[in-house]
């Protein structure tokens, strides 16, 4: 424990404003489904025009998401950690303001056109980003437990939220969560040390035309040369696999579920917090003490397969709910599959070199943001589908349990996954430097 802390200690300017990010997002999670659903269908339980919405939204997510996550984890190797944490930090507040002022339904529409302009460049990102700057500073050894400290931590800013959101009257949740929004990006500017030094340019007096030119032409390159690293090496192509077909049915499922308990069981504000509590606070144990604890012993391909396994398990039970208690037994296997995410960090960033942290975790994580725009062209449907009247049998989370074969698929590859690759490639280390100082 006390060298968990020790390996923390230079990341604690970068986890204190993520851990109120969090905490920020966290706490809107619960009531948004109770605003959009009484701006959209009024004095309706279910409502198929928000489930559609969001399939919509997370599917233009996806699209530009290929694009942007490895870009930014590109930008971020070269100039820089903290000014893209700053960017990407920043574009959740005027979404959330919109909320705050008005709960129309005109509001909800802008607010769902902004939200996916900031998950464009937010989801998935942060966590990149964050990722690649705790390999800066954290020795190779101790990078599987300072990730799995980080998504504790990410955990445990979820069940601080979910409590400000079970406990704050709801008129409150969004000005709180501006205020906390505002406070990230400002403590950052001032106490976030950076941790890459970025390459003098030599084409600060070319034409603004020949910039351009000369940017495009080293992110193609650059782009090229991450997809190139990832396919030459058998643990980043294997990983890539599992996280495609992971993220897949989990996207899928995170875009219907509270929809789903909603129109099922009839659960409110109240209920969403109670159960994703549960699952952070068992999250917060697993991934701060177990994974330490685990990962010198059996490595992360284990906890990942075991990982995996339970979100198989997570799926299939939401799926067949039969009873309201179920969803809280199927919640609970969430304390395990949460494993998924620094096993994979850890994975990936041990087979990559330390030049190419965020190029390897941003090109993967756009290899996750594909999963995220297909997952809600068949979700979304499937799910109105079957919570309808017209549905052909009598199985409302039908499209949970369809979810569920991604994960079996994910589990699968990463049992074939080699994850003992060294992680020091001599010629790939600085396969960049010289994109950085072209003219």
């Amino acid at each position: 424990m006390a060298s968990g802390f020790w390996e923390l200690r230079p990341l604690l300017h970068l986890l204190l404003p993520l851990c109120v990010h969090w905490v920020a997002e966290e706490m809107t999670v619960s009531v948004l489904v109770d605003v959009v659903t009484n701006a959209l269908c009024p004095g309706q339980s279910t409502c198929s025009e928000a489930i559609y919405i969001s399939g919509l939204q997370q599917t233009v997510v996806g699209v530009f998401k290929m694009v942007v996550l490895p870009l930014l984890g590109q930008l971020a190797d070269e100039y820089g950690r903290k000014p893209l944490l700053l960017i990407t930090v920043s574009t959740t507040i005027v979404p959330f303001t919109l909320l705050a002022c008005n709960q129309s339904k005109e509001f909800v529409y802008a607010y769902y056109v902004l939200r996916t302009i900031s998950y464009i460049i937010s989801q998935g990102s942060i966590f990149c980003i964050a990722v690649a700057y705790a390999a800066d500073v954290v020795n190779e050894s101790k990078r599987a437990a300072a990730f799995s400290w980080i998504t504790g931590l990410f955990s445990a800013s979820h069940v601080l939220g979910n409590v400000l959101a079970r406990f704050l009257p709801e008129k409150y949740i969004f000005p709180v969560s501006i205020v906390l929004l505002i406070f990230v990006p400002v403590y950052m500017q001032f106490f976030l040390v950076e941790t890459v030094e970025s390459a003098p340019r030599k084409d600060q007096e070319s034409s603004c035309l020949k910039k351009a030119v000369n940017f495009l032409d080293r992110r193609y390159k650059s782009m090229r040369d991450a997809a190139l690293m990832v396919v030459s090496s058998p643990t980043l192509r294997g990983i890539s696999f599992v996280s495609f077909f992971y993220e897949l049915g989990m996207s899928g499922i995170s875009a219907v579920l509270l929809f789903y308990l909603k129109a099922v069981f009839g659960f409110n504000k109240n209920q969403f917090s109670e159960i994703l509590m549960m699952v952070g606070m068992g999250s917060i144990v697993s991934q701060i003490l177990v994974l330490p604890l685990l990962n010198p012993f059996v490595g992360e391909k284990v906890i990942l397969c075991v990982a995996l396994l339970a979100s198989i398990a997570y799926a299939l039970f939401y799926g067949l709910a039969w009873a309201s208690w179920v969803p809280y037994l199927s919640a609970s296997f969430g304390v395990i599959y949460v494993l998924v995410k620094p096993s994979t960090y850890a994975i990936i960033s041990k087979a990559s070199g330390l030049n190419n942290q965020g190029k390897a975790q941003g090109f993967i994580a756009g290899v996750q943001s594909i999963s995220s725009l297909l997952s809600p062209l068949a979700m979304s449907p499937l799910t109105s589908w079957f919570l309808s009247t017209d549905a052909p049998f009598n199985c409302k989370g039908f499209s949970i349990i369809v979810a569920s074969i991604c994960l079996m698929v994910s589990l699968c590859c990463a049992c074939m996954l080699d994850a003992e690759e060294n992680s020091t490639n001599d010629e790939r280390e600085d396969i960049e430097e010289p994109l950085i100082s072209h003219t």
